[in-house]
């Protein structure tokens, strides 16, 4: 029987047809600037989020910390959810390699706004950090996989810019916010000073992701990129993936996003899960677990018996996430395995792997 996996959209396998893209994309050196296939992927992507320039990086924390290392300085402070990656799950990153802090502020559903920063600038002292940064998340991770609505990132973008801040943003799924949105991306690049996008999420990719901004922020970025171990040569191979995916992956995100849904849907329906459809915006599915029924990492034990795959996030809490490579037929199939657990119990199922899944 078929194993689905829903513990994130970074468990993808390249198509068939995303595999002879690679298989005959043009290489180069990149690092001296002659891979073809990357530099043409940096110009598209640049072009359709209305940047400078952009660089092809490994990953979406190395896209995120050169953006943080580009606009801060060692004793400097970034703003950020209390929710954000950036703040959670790439492993101090700000403070080991950029000896910037990170200060947070809590909004549940992950979307930072003005009233939240209003005030907390601090003062032009040699005692405190100097306040350098703001950063948001579209769409927000532990947020719930919501979407910032455009007038909401413009809003913050001009409260931080006024105030003399560099703003970025956690895209790393931010096509699937394009898609539930329906904004272009030329109007969110107008909106932040560097864009950090994942291709090895619900993109498919196997691997990659890239930093936009303006001509200067990225040279330098290009710097930092090798200072952090992140020098390519022939990346075209997974460049071409990249290029494939975001001519034919786009619009079918929204395939992922009413699978999610019913999804969220179907849960509700079980005794002993808490789930809302009304709060899943893409392809993000967070429900609860009845305690007298077990934890999340007990059920979750249990789900993997049967070839179902979630991720438990701590406690009660569950993710499951949808992606290109689950159908609907799949989403029912996990509902019935969460019905039969969840029928027969698996508070017994031992303890392990306790912890969150959320990348």
């Amino acid at each position: 029987m078929k194993k689905i996996d829903l513990r994130s959209d970074t468990v993808t396998r390249p198509s068939q047809a995303m595999r002879s893209a690679m298989a005959s994309a043009a290489v180069g050196d990149d690092m001296m600037g002659e891979d073809p296939t990357v530099n043409e992927l940096e110009r598209t992507m640049a072009e359709r989020f209305g940047k400078e320039a952009a660089v092809f990086v490994c990953s979406g924390t190395q896209g995120n910390q050169l953006a943080v290392r580009v606009h801060c300085r060692p004793g400097d402070e970034l703003l950020i959810n209390e929710t954000g990656h950036i703040a959670n799950f790439e492993g101090g990153a700000a403070a080991a390699l950029s000896g910037v802090t990170v200060r947070t502020f809590l909004r549940p559903d992950g979307k930072l706004d003005v009233d939240d920063l209003e005030g907390k600038i601090r003062a032009d002292d040699q005692h405190l950090s100097r306040t350098r940064l703001v950063c948001l998340e579209n769409t927000t991770n532990l947020g719930g996989g919501r979407v910032y609505s455009l007038e909401h990132m413009q809003r913050v973008s001009e409260w931080a810019r006024s105030n003399e801040l560099k703003i970025h943003l956690d895209g790393a799924r931010i096509y699937n916010a394009v898609v539930s949105a329906g904004y272009d991306p030329a109007d969110v690049g107008r909106c932040f000073d560097t864009i950090s996008i994942c291709f090895s999420k619900g993109l498919g990719c196997p691997m990659g992701s890239i930093l936009l901004g303006d001509a200067a922020d990225i040279a330098l970025a290009r710097r930092y990129r090798k200072l952090f171990g992140g020098a390519l040569r022939q990346a075209g191979i997974v460049a071409a993936a990249a290029q494939y995916a975001i001519e034919h992956h786009v619009d079918r995100l929204l395939i992922d996003h009413q699978n999610a849904r019913l999804l969220a849907s179907l849960l509700s329906d079980i005794d002993g899960i808490t789930a809302d459809p009304q709060s899943v915006e893409t392809n993000l599915v967070y429900f609860d677990v009845d305690a007298q029924l077990g934890t999340a990492v007990q059920l979750a034990g249990r789900l993997k018996e049967a070839d179902v795959l979630i991720g438990p996030s701590g406690g009660q809490m569950m993710r499951a996430v949808t992606h290109l490579d689950v159908d609907e037929s799949d989403i029912c199939r996990v509902a019935d395995v969460v019905r039969q657990a969840v029928a027969s119990g698996f508070s017994a199922q031992p303890l392990v792997g306790d912890g969150p899944y959320n990348r």
